[in-house]
């Protein structure tokens, strides 16, 4: 069993962690590639592209390079189609609310690190009024490459003021618990998307539903500074 030492800071990923919406991303990204003759599944999108950076994605998905203005085009189209049909079910997930109140009491350092655009962040941070609650932001833009790549998370900790490993991520995605594992950070894999077992392979310390179904061992470690094992 492994000691933890009481984190300083908690990063959260966006989609799929502090709201659910990985069903509209998908819907909007499966749309895109029937128009542009590419057949592929929204399980394929959750499992293999999510944390990615869209200029990323696209190449992937079509199987050559873009130029820059359609890389551009492209991943404006699959946006404003994501944020259409996303807006009217905007929410925290489950418990989110209140677990970042409790973190916020036992005076966490808390910070976003997500690979959505601008337009996409502006939707959940501002539409929900929780932009405040975070020291730092960090989008895609900020970093040279997405997830499974620790460089997201390596910028949230560095504009925290705290060491990778005093770090614990929320993640729904199996290329983020990479990340976040190859950040040298704890991970918690929440289950909107990616089954526990899946999770757990890529290396998260622990699994949950939401926010309101932590396990017991997380909350004493982060909000009572009692050093968990795992």
């Amino acid at each position: 069993m492994t000691a933890f030492p009481r984190p300083l800071a908690v990063i959260f990923d966006m989609d799929g962690t502090l709201v659910d919406n990985m069903r509209f991303h998908s819907e909007a990204w499966v749309s895109l590639s029937r128009k542009l003759g590419v057949e592929a599944t929204a399980e394929r999108f959750e499992r293999e592209f999510a944390g990615k950076k869209n200029e990323e994605i696209l190449p992937l998905l079509l199987g050559r390079p873009l130029p820059a203005e359609e890389l551009a085009r492209l991943s404006l189209e699959k946006e404003i189609h994501y944020r259409t049909i996303y807006t009217p079910h905007l929410a925290l997930m489950r418990g989110a609310e209140a677990f970042i109140a409790r973190l916020q009491g036992a005076h966490l350092r808390l910070a976003v690190a997500t690979a959505s655009p601008t337009e996409n962040r502006q939707l959940v941070l501002d539409g929900l009024g929780i932009r405040s609650t975070f020291a730092r932001v960090v989008g895609a833009e900020e970093v040279v490459h997405g997830k499974p790549a620790p460089d997201i998370f390596l910028a949230a900790a560095r504009g925290l003021g705290v060491e990778p490993a005093a770090c614990v991520v929320f993640e729904d995605a199996l290329n983020g618990i990479r990340a976040a594992r190859a950040a040298g950070m704890l991970a918690v894999g929440i289950t909107s998307t990616t089954p526990p077992e899946l999770l757990r392979e890529a290396g998260a310390h622990w699994t949950a539903p939401d926010f309101a179904s932590l396990p017991p061992e997380l909350e004493a470690l982060l909000l009572d500074g009692k050093g968990a094992s795992r």
